[in-house]
């Protein structure tokens, strides 16, 4: 696994939803093209950091202007890969080394919650992509 280096502006993140919430959070991610942070938060805390209704991640979006996402820790593959496309069920993940060594992952998902998985123009591929990059250097995410 990659070593993960936060940048100050990520630190500064990371702080403004700890003061928030008092969860503890292990990450961050600034994704300046879709215009949104992504959280990585200890096992069992995204509900708190999310709040009743929402309202942690509404009332950080309002302060920072930037959609705001949560995603668990887990520290494998398949459960990580679980926790970003929540609440869309995934069955099972394969993982394939190309030829040139890039790293592909198909993500195979419930037929009834492709939508879901992938996103409102395909969101949810992109934070996945993002993430796992970060901790497993994928290159490439496929739902199938």
């Amino acid at each position: 696994m990659p070593e993960v280096k936060i940048t100050s502006e990520e630190l500064r993140y990371i702080a403004l939803l700890q003061d928030l919430t008092g969860v503890s959070v292990n990450d961050c991610i600034v994704d300046e093209e879709g215009n949104s942070i992504i959280y990585i938060v200890s096992p069992g805390h995204a509900g708190l950091a999310v709040g009743k209704g929402g309202v942690n991640v509404k009332r950080l979006s309002k302060i920072l202007g930037k959609r705001i996402e949560i995603v668990e820790y887990a520290d494998n593959l398949e459960d990580l890969v679980r926790n970003v496309f929540l609440p869309a069920r995934v069955l099972s993940t394969r993982l394939v080394t190309s030829l040139n060594g890039k790293k592909i992952l198909y993500v195979t998902v419930d037929p009834k919650d492709k939508g879901v998985a992938i996103g409102k123009d395909g969101r949810n591929v992109i934070k996945a992509k993002l993430v796992l990059k970060r901790y497993y250097d994928i290159e490439s995410v496929s739902i199938v």
